[in-house]
C-alpha cells in the first residue's frame, strides 16, 4: 500500500486524526499539513512522513513513496523521519526494505506498528502515543516500542518532540554499528553543494553508490544545505562528530529554512554523534562509539531482558535561518522540559 500525502479535513489548532484503514494518523496545524504518521505496507518501520514547515515548504525526501523529479533514488530505506538501529542482536531494522535481495532477508529486522493507543488534538499542541514491535529476521520479537509525540506550534516554528522507550523482550545488544538511530532523509535542496558522492557501505559490506551534489533537472533548485553542531562543526565536517544538537540550513524558493534536531541529557550515550552526509541523510546516533571513535572501547549498548531504554529527541522546523543563539536557547529549554 502506497502512503500518499492525503490530509484531513482542515480544522483549526493541532489536529491528530487517525486512519487506521489506510494506515496513517495525520496532523495539520489550523488545517495546513504537518506530518503523518505512517506504516504502509511497502515499508519495513513506521515513519513520519511528509515534514512541512508553516510555509508549506516539504524538506523530506519524496523517494521512495513519492519520487519526484531530479531527486536521488539512493538508499530506499531512507524514507521520512525514522527511529531504528543497524546492529540488533545480529540483525538490522535499519537497511530493510523491499529492495534487499531475498537471500539476505534473514540477516535483516522489522519493525510493525501495532496500535495506536491515543490521538489528542489541542489549541498549540496535539499528542500521539503507538506501539510498535521490532522483530528479527528469524521472526522472533526481539523489542517493544512505545512512541510518545508531541507535535507543537510555536509561532511559525514546527515542533515535533519524541519519546521513545524500547523494553527488551530478551537479551539485547546494540553492537557498535554507523546506522542509527533516528534518521532523516531530505529534499534535494537541502543537500550539501560541496557533496563529492563515492560508495556508502553498511555494516555487512553492501554497497550503495550516491553521485556527487547536482541541481535537479530544470536546474532550478540547486543543493544549499549547511550543516552546523553545537560544537561548531560545520558542513561536511559535521559528520562523526558530537553536540547536543546539529542543524541543518538550507534555501529553496527564495526561502530559508533550519531543521534541527536536539538531543537530551538523559539519552543513552549523550552527547550523540551525528551521522550526518551531504547526500541527505540526517541523523543522530549515540550507539555508534567505535565507529566514530576508533580509539574509543566498543560501546555495544545492552539491554537485559524486561529492562528499558528511552531515547527523547526535539526537531524543529524554523521558517528561517536559526542563529546559533537561538539553538541553544531550544537545546537548554529541551533539556528542562523533557525531564
Amino acid at each position: 500500500m502506497l502512503a500518499t500525502s492525503t490530509f484531513a479535513v482542515p480544522r483549526k489548532g493541532v489536529q491528530v486524526v487517525a486512519d487506521e484503514r489506510h494506515r496513517r494518523v495525520d496532523i495539520t496545524i489550523d488545517g495546513k499539513p504537518f506530518t503523518s504518521y505512517i506504516w504502509p505496507t511497502s515499508l519495513k518501520k513506521p515513519v513520519l512522513y511528509p515534514l512541512i514547515t508553516d510555509e508549506g515548504i516539504t524538506v523530506t525526501r519524496g523517494y521512495p513513496l513519492e519520487p519526484r523529479p531530479g531527486e536521488r533514488v539512493d538508499h530506499p530505506h531512507h524514507a521520512g523521519l525514522w527511529f531504528n538501529y543497524g546492529n540488533v542482536n545480529g540483525f538490522d531494522f535499519w537497511n530493510n526494505s523491499d529492495a534487499i535481495k531475498a537471500e539476505d532477508s534473514p540477516k535483516m529486522g522489522t519493525i510493525v506498528h501495532t496500535k495506536i493507543v491515543s490521538a489528542k488534538s489541542g489549541s498549540d499542541r496535539g499528542d500521539l502515543v503507538v506501539e510498535s514491535v521490532w522483530i528479527s529476521g528469524e521472526n522472533k520479537k526481539v523489542l517493544n516500542q512505545t512512541t510518545r509525540y508531541a507535535f507543537l506550534r510555536r509561532g511559525h516554528t514546527r515542533v515535533i518532540d519524541q519519546v521513545i522507550t524500547l523494553k527488551a523482550l530478551d537479551r539485547v545488544v546494540f553492537k557498535d554499528d554507523k546506522e542509527g538511530v533516528l534518521g532523516m532523509r531530505v529534499a534535494r535542496w537541502l543537500e550539501s553543494s560541496t557533496e563529492k558522492g563515492g560508495t556508502f557501505t553498511d555494516a555487512a559490506g553492501n554497497p550503495t553508490k550516491v553521485d556527487a551534489a547536482e541541481s535537479d533537472v530544470a536546474g532550478a533548485n540547486p543543493a544549499t544545505g549547511v550543516y552546523l553542531t553545537s560544537e561548531d562543526a560545520r558542513g561536511d565536517a559535521a559528520w562523526g562528530t558530537r553536540g547536543r544538537w546539529c542543524a541543518l540550513t538550507g534555501n529553496t524558493a527564495n526561502h530559508s529554512v533550519t531543521i534541527a534536531i536536539f538531543d537530551q541529557p538523559q539519552n543513552p550515550g549523550y552527547p550523540t554523534y551525528w551521522h550526518a552526509r551531504g547526500y541527505g541523510l540526517f541523523a543522530a546516533n549515540p550507539l555508534g562509539r567505535s565507529i566514530f571513535s576508533p580509539h574509543a572501547a566498543p560501546l555495544n549498548y545492552t539491554l537485559e531482558k524486561d529492562h528499558s531504554a528511552t531515547f527523547r529527541y526535539r526537531v524543529t522546523l524554523f521558517s528561517h535561518s536559526a542563529s546559533r543563539a537561538e539553538l541553544d536557547r531550544e537545546a537548554d529549554a529541551f533539556a528542562i522540559e523533557s525531564r
